[in-house]
């Protein structure tokens, strides 16, 4: 069964670009270890709610963007080999070096869990 990986994040809009570069590095070791596909979403139609929202989810401030995104994988499985290879600092792939490919974003912000699907609809 497909498993999923959402972010929430605040980009500092000047870093859109960066962010991009970011993304498009990163997702690439997500892919080479079984992600199915990979989605990165800029801020369009992000509403203030009356009691919580996005915005206020990562404390964005009015000069960053939210980005909403998620990664699927074909189960939990190769999802949990995939993190524990990222995450293992003796297989750290110099693709993800801070200096080689900085993160343009306050990572102490973002929310991010695993999902399990429990309705799919496609087309």
């Amino acid at each position: 069964m497909a498993y999923i990986d959402g972010f929430v994040i605040a980009v500092p809009k000047s870093n859109r670009e960066k962010f991009t570069t970011h993304a498009n590095t990163g997702d690439t070791m997500f892919m080479e270890l079984g992600a199915t596909r990979i989605i990165e979403c800029w801020e369009d139609d992000v509403p203030d709610g009356k009691l919580t929202d996005f915005r206020r989810a990562v404390q964005a401030t009015p000069d960053e963007a939210v980005v909403f995104s998620w990664i699927e994988w074909p189960d939990k499985e190769t999802r949990d080999k995939a993190m524990a290879t990222i995450m293992n600092p003796d297989n750290a792939d110099p693709r993800m070096d801070p200096a080689k490919n900085p993160v343009p974003f306050d990572g102490k912000r973002m929310i991010y869990g695993g999902f399990t699907p429990v309705v799919t609809m496609e087309r």
